[in-house]
């Protein structure tokens, strides 16, 4: 028997990589931890050499797809006697040595739970799990914990709870883990700041505005963006005049590739940017 200490630095935070290693240790039967610190990830497991060499070769290939490791440190010490593996409070100070993951589009499940009339989570736009969702923009200080972001003040219900608890899940440990229920809601203001309507209906009130040649603000996780039809002449115009934007081009969202390809001709490059 043999106990390895292991520093990882890199983007290891925010991309599911605690549960990650949470699920391998599980899976080959070896004692230890593993913890969040402002430079990284530390762990430690304990086990014979054959099944620790394993473990090493698994961490490797199948680390989770947005994760990157760009330094790896193994300490090989005495056993300590651990009977099994878990996930510890994360360790505050030190010096920042992480990749914090940008923002990430949601993913094709979240995407599929979204649009599922029976999901408890249909339609709510925070819809998010270890694989997608905000996290640069919702990072107050490190390490990477629900409590440093700005969800701390959005308690989970007890089946949010229940899955940021559940090894099995992809929302182990996702940190701006949230439902209708529990999470950011939807809501409509009026240009004198007064509550028109929420959730579904605010979302409806909205699409009204912009049908009509209105001109919405919407606040996103990183701040306000100012929308407008954009085949609304008028519009358009408007909304230059305010923003003071005469020749500027403004930023267009379209649905898909295939919504796109009827106002653009764009190049493979720019297809798999747009993609990515």
């Amino acid at each position: 028997m043999k106990r390895l200490r292991i520093f990882l630095e890199g983007t290891v935070q925010g991309v599911g990589f605690r549960p990650f290693l949470y699920r391998i240790a599980r899976d080959l039967g070896v004692g230890g931890y593993v913890k969040n610190t402002a430079s990284g990830v530390l762990l430690e497991v304990e086990g014979d050499e054959e099944t620790l060499d394993l473990f090493l070769l698994r961490l490797e290939r199948e680390k989770p797809p947005l994760s990157r490791i760009r330094s790896r440190r193994i300490e090989e010490l005495d056993p300590a006697g651990f009977g099994d593996f878990r996930i510890e409070r994360s360790e505050e100070g030190g010096d920042i040595g992480i990749s914090l993951l940008p923002d990430t589009a949601t993913c094709g499940e979240c995407l599929r739970e979204f649009f599922d009339p029976g999901d408890r989570r249909f339609l709510y736009p925070f819809t998010n799990c270890t694989l997608c969702g905000p996290r640069f923009t919702i990072v107050r200080r490190l390490p990477y914990d629900r409590a440093n972001t700005t969800m701390d003040v959005f308690r989970m219900c007890p089946d949010c709870d229940r899955e940021y608890r559940d090894p099995s899940g992809r929302r182990f440990h996702a940190q701006p883990n949230a439902c209708p229920l529990c999470g950011p809601r939807l809501i409509l203001y009026s240009s004198e700041g007064k509550v028109v309507a929420e959730e579904r209906e605010a979302l409806r009130g909205s699409l009204e505005l912009l049908l009509k040649g209105g001109i919405v603000a919407l606040k996103g996780i990183g701040g306000f963006h100012l929308l407008c039809n954009a085949l609304e002449e008028g519009s358009v115009r408007r909304l230059r005049e305010l923003k003071g934007r005469e020749g500027k081009p403004f930023a267009v969202m379209f649905r898909d590739l295939t919504q796109l390809r009827r106002f653009a001709d764009p190049t493979q490059e720019e297809i798999s940017l747009l993609t990515s």
